[in-house]
């Protein structure tokens, strides 16, 4: 098949990685896919790194020029199927062609558990796809409940990870291996510093932790920077917390942490950073938001607290410190679930049937 993906997004995030992974993986299959977004996104620039062509499109805004553009690049390359994923695309997409003679079949993936709104519009244009992927069972319940949509043409498709990169590691060499005291206990975040990610919180919580030798490493960049930086000075924790920045080695990272924290409080699917963990067998803590609950459960494969509670987020870290075979069996548990469920081929299997359902005449 030929694949376009649109991406009105200029961040950097889970929902732009998984796209150029599944467009990656999916060109390794023999489909011929490409992606289409804003000449200044990050996508524009890390396309190349996983080997996905890019053309640059303004698409970042709902635009007459951007609708123009778009138009004659969907009339001109002639894929079988466009795959929109953002706000902004999807609608350009949509009215695009609407108004071509012979249009592309339209998939939506939704990534996020933010609403979605049920008003005429929203309605006409979910129906314009011939297919819907969402990255959570939760997530496709609530368009199904919110749009009235038709169920055989909405489908959860969480996103893979590749189980060889993200596995377990010797723990001690890990550390050394980035620079860290082996001696150190390590608390870690890998997340885009977005508000709702929950980067305050952990940092409110890990200023109640006593454990000695004790440090907290967030992995990532984002808006939240400053505001991140300013309250790790408020609570005193400038010589106990470090910022690692944007990492393409992220699983080398995750291996050297001895506790993973994810307390997003919102926008959620089936976030990649936890079933990164997961494979990486580290004992985790998280919250039940979005689709997370459909990776991990309490008790079983990590410790789950009400998200915005900082009290509730220390006592379950500093549980998992003090009690070394919780925390084995709980990371023993999580690998074998992700790699179970949520491997990159059963990804690449679910979204290629998708394709192919929607681009049959």
């Amino acid at each position: 098949m030929k694949i376009l993906h649109t991406e009105a997004s200029c961040g950097w995030g889970g929902q732009e990685i998984r796209i150029l992974e599944e467009s990656r993986g999916l060109i390794g299959r023999g489909h011929e896919v490409g992606v289409a977004c804003p000449a200044h996104a990050r996508m524009a620039t890390e396309a190349a790194r996983f080997g996905v062509p890019v053309t640059a499109l303004p698409i970042e805004f709902k635009t007459v020029a951007g609708f123009r553009a778009l138009r004659r690049h969907l009339a001109a390359a002639r894929p079988d199927v466009v795959n929109t994923h953002s706000s902004a695309d999807s609608w350009l997409v949509a009215l695009a062609c609407a108004t071509l003679p012979a249009p592309p079949a339209i998939v939506r993936t939704r990534h996020i558990s933010a609403p979605v709104s049920g008003n005429f519009a929203n309605r006409w244009l979910y129906r314009q796809a011939r297919g819907v992927a969402t990255t959570g069972e939760s997530l496709r319940r609530h368009l199904l409940d919110t749009l009235g949509l038709d169920p055989a043409r909405v489908a959860s498709v969480p996103t893979g990870i590749d189980t060889e990169r993200y596995a377990p590691a010797e723990k001690a060499a890990a550390k050394a291996a980035l620079g860290l005291s082996p001696q150190e206990r390590h608390i870690g975040i890998v997340a885009t510093l977005r508000s709702w990610k929950g980067h305050l919180y952990l940092l409110d919580a890990f200023a109640r932790l006593t454990q000695p030798q004790l440090r907290l490493l967030i992995v990532g960049e984002g808006p939240m920077r400053a505001p991140i930086e300013e309250r790790v000075a408020a609570l005193g924790l400038a010589e106990r917390v470090s910022f690692a920045g944007q990492r393409n080695d992220p699983e080398h990272w995750l291996q050297a942490l001895d506790v993973f924290c994810l307390p997003s409080y919102a926008n959620e699917g089936v976030p990649q950073a936890i079933l990164q963990a997961m494979l990486c067998g580290l004992p985790i803590v998280t919250t039940p938001v979005g689709a997370i609950l459909e990776a991990v459960a309490d008790g079983d494969t990590a410790l789950v607290v009400p998200p915005r509670d900082a009290t509730a987020l220390a006592a379950a870290i500093g549980r998992l410190l003090d009690d070394a075979a919780l925390a084995a069996r709980l990371g023993t548990a999580a690998r074998r679930r992700a790699s179970a469920d949520f491997s990159m081929e059963s990804m690449l299997d679910r979204m290629e049937a998708t394709f192919r359902r929607a681009a049959s005449p």
